[in-house]
């Protein structure tokens, strides 16, 4: 393996920074704080690394993940919901709500396959029940339930030739692989790509590079795993902390790698997996950037409507 350097290029003290996204056409990062609005953080970030210019936006909910727009703005899935986000105003509008519990259920980690759809899906906030969907919102603004029965969503992403989907329900201790039709934007034949049970970590936010690995954010062990398409382990990063979320290539030529983290320490959860702390470790919450594995990725896809 190369030499590399991991470094904390941000301590932006995220509450639970999530769902990393390169804009190729700006050249900058955006990322959330999913529960940054529960504490007074906000909510929705964007650095420009080659200036270290940084902009963040408030919200009155939680955030689950975004997706930038084709026609300017972005798309956010927010706790109840799919909502169009202009970042000169600073106001959502509502698309369409979705039906999970709204007690206990908010949406989480999202992504754009590459026809532009949107997809996005619930967790439970206790982390226990099956009570969430995965969602499609197409870009006529159409929305979709396409799987069920989810715990936590977590790490859509998809193979370079698009055939297959990858999926998480991080508390179920799977990641799972669907076939994908790239013209419709159906899922079928779910089957399980990889077993977390035996890790000390649970599956979170993943993507996929060049060659057709699959990158997995394991949240509580803080190891960054890399996935052969055949499922099997084919390399394991430690990271500075334990806690960190999720995962996206970047930079010029897509092979810097931006890792999110989170700094809460109560969570709301039903288990006991998060370790008893009484502060953060040192740089939780902070943005992260690998350097020099010489593996690159692919650029993400606007939403198209």
């Amino acid at each position: 393996m190369p030499a590399y350097s991991i470094d904390c290029l941000l301590t932006c003290d995220n509450h639970l920074g999530e769902g990393p996204i390169w804009d190729v056409a700006t050249q900058c990062l955006y990322w959330v704080d999913s529960t940054g609005p529960r504490v007074g953080k906000d909510a929705i970030w964007r650095l420009n690394p080659s200036t270290g210019e940084v902009s963040s936006w408030p919200l009155d909910q939680d955030i689950g993940a975004m997706t930038l727009r084709e026609g300017g703005g972005s798309i956010l899935a927010l706790s109840d919901g799919f909502y169009s986000f202009d970042f000169d105003s600073g106001k959502p509008e509502l698309i369409a709500k979705v039906d999970d519990d709204p007690a206990r259920a908010r949406l989480n980690d999202g992504k754009c396959d590459r026809a532009g759809r949107f997809f996005a899906g619930g967790m439970d906030d206790q982390e226990e029940l099956g009570i969430c969907g995965l969602w499609r919102l197409d870009p006529d603004l159409s929305l979709t339930k396409v799987e069920d029965g989810i715990i936590c969503s977590n790490g859509p992403c998809w193979s370079p030739d698009n055939r297959t989907f990858y999926f998480a329900d991080t508390f179920q201790n799977e990641i799972w692989a669907y076939d994908y039709d790239l013209d419709t934007g159906d899922l079928s034949n779910r089957r399980v790509f990889a077993s977390t049970a035996n890790d000390g970590g649970f599956a979170d936010g993943s993507t996929v590079d060049a060659e057709g690995y699959l990158w997995n954010a394991q949240v509580i062990s803080g190891d960054l795993i890399r996935y052969a398409p055949d499922g099997s382990v084919e390399r394991k990063i430690s990271m500075p902390v334990r806690n960190i979320t999720s995962v996206m290539f970047g930079g010029a030529d897509l092979e810097d790698i931006y890792v999110t983290s989170m700094a809460r320490v109560s969570h709301p959860a039903t288990h006991d997996n998060f370790s008893v702390e009484t502060k953060p470790q040192f740089a939780a919450g902070g943005l992260f950037r690998i350097r020099g594995l010489g593996i690159r990725g692919l650029p993400e896809t606007r939403f198209a409507g």
